[in-house]
């Protein structure tokens, strides 16, 4: 039988006849033990062939593979596991075409994994471009590390690519004056940056603008519009939720995942009741490494040794005698800048949210249930009110 190369193996028919069964298996196990020569020089008597055809391929081919398995990675383990696999990878991989399409599941570090070289590789594919990175890294500055000014500029520079997460984010700071004083509030600015995230599809953001014209907050009221479009969000929500509902169902072979007793965030607004993905599938990346960041570290102004699960404890309110707060929306985890940046509910006092759309998505989710009067919270606290701004809970 004749393959692609059957006429470099003529030479050797001869000779397998003539030498006999015991010679002719002598020499397929010295063949054998020389494949690698032979893979590189081919078959005896044919000539030799080109060397490794790797090195033959021009960089500009193998960076390109290199930046679809960076856009492609799952994890950081993939993209690590493509770029240690010789020292060629190692060299391109470093280039800016491969960092700026690395995926956002590859740059998703956690707060318990956070180290300089964490910092390092997200700094560089910020410099290369990356949005992700960017708005990643930018809120970790800003919120965790206290760099406030390139915090706020890695955010904006996400945002002027369109990056729909740092648009919102600088909403809400805008509309808090977070990381300034309370003058430094630019309501218009924050109603601006959500209308622009909510073009992009952004839900958190289209909600927030919902509530700004429900109650003219930075931008003209009207009532219906804001109606309008807290409707879109609840829309879009669902389906979200049907896809993931079904996702699940696939993934569990067809069971029920009702048992879970989880349900999706404002879906009773319809009448109907979906059961929603994992609440921690459900947050961004940076969400989930500020909630993890702040769990594990002390949150209050500079000497301050309590955290924020100790200062909840110690007058029932979480705000922590003097010392600073969190988003009391689990999935949120930003914290505040300064005291009494956050607004509690109106109706009992307890919990506190950086913005309208994080007091509706936790008020379906744990709070109606929960919330009650705050008569006894000010019997037991006259003047922790004094200075804070109150959010009524929503009428939804």
């Amino acid at each position: 039988m004749r393959t692609r190369r059957g006429a470099c193996y003529s030479c050797h028919g001869a000779e397998a006849a003539s030498d006999g069964p015991e010679m002719h298996r002598r020499k397929r196990r010295k063949t054998a033990t020389e494949g690698s020569l032979a893979a590189v020089s081919g078959p005896p008597g044919c000539g030799a062939v080109a060397g490794d055809m790797f090195e033959e391929l021009p960089d500009d081919l193998v960076v390109s593979i290199l930046a679809d398995v960076a856009a492609s990675a799952g994890s950081p383990a993939d993209l690590a596991g493509a770029i240690l696999t010789c020292k060629r990878f190692r060299q391109l991989g470093q280039s800016k075409v491969v960092l700026a399409r690395v995926s956002s599941r590859c740059l998703a570090v956690r707060a318990k994994s956070w180290s300089d070289s964490a910092h390092r590789f997200l700094q560089r594919c910020a410099d290369a471009g990356n949005l992700d990175a960017c708005y990643l890294l930018g809120m970790i500055r800003f919120y965790c590390l206290g760099s406030r000014g390139s915090g706020a500029a890695l955010m904006a520079a996400a945002a002027v690519g369109g990056h729909r997460e740092a648009l919102y984010s600088l909403a809400v700071i805008q509309f808090n004056g977070s990381g300034g004083s309370k003058e430094d509030r630019d309501l218009r600015a924050g109603a601006a940056l959500c209308a622009r995230a909510a073009s992009l599809g952004h839900v958190d953001a289209l909600r927030e603008l919902g509530h700004c014209l429900q109650d003219g907050y930075g931008v003209r009221r009207s009532v219906l519009d804001g109606r309008r479009l807290l409707i879109q969000a609840n829309a879009r929500e669902l389906a979200a939720a049907v896809t993931a509902s079904a996702s699940l169902l696939r993934a569990t072979g067809g069971g029920k995942v009702s048992r879970t007793g989880r349900h999706s965030c404002l879906l009773s607004d319809f009448g109907c009741r979906a059961a929603a993905a994992a609440a921690a599938g459900e947050a961004h990346a940076a969400n989930r490494f500020l909630a993890e960041w702040f769990a594990a570290r002390p949150l209050g102004p500079p000497g301050a040794a309590e955290s924020p699960a100790a200062a909840q404890e110690e007058d029932g309110s979480g705000s922590g005698s003097g010392g600073l707060r969190l988003c009391s929306h689990g999935l949120c985890g930003r914290p505040e800048t300064r005291r009494h940046e956050f607004r509690r509910c109106s109706v009992c006092g307890v919990v506190n949210y950086c913005s309208r759309a994080c007091q509706a998505l936790h008020w379906k989710m744990a709070h109606k249930a929960e919330c009650t009067p705050m008569d006894r919270w000010l019997d037991a606290n006259p003047n922790a009110a004094a200075g804070d701004a109150a959010v009524a809970a929503p009428a939804l």
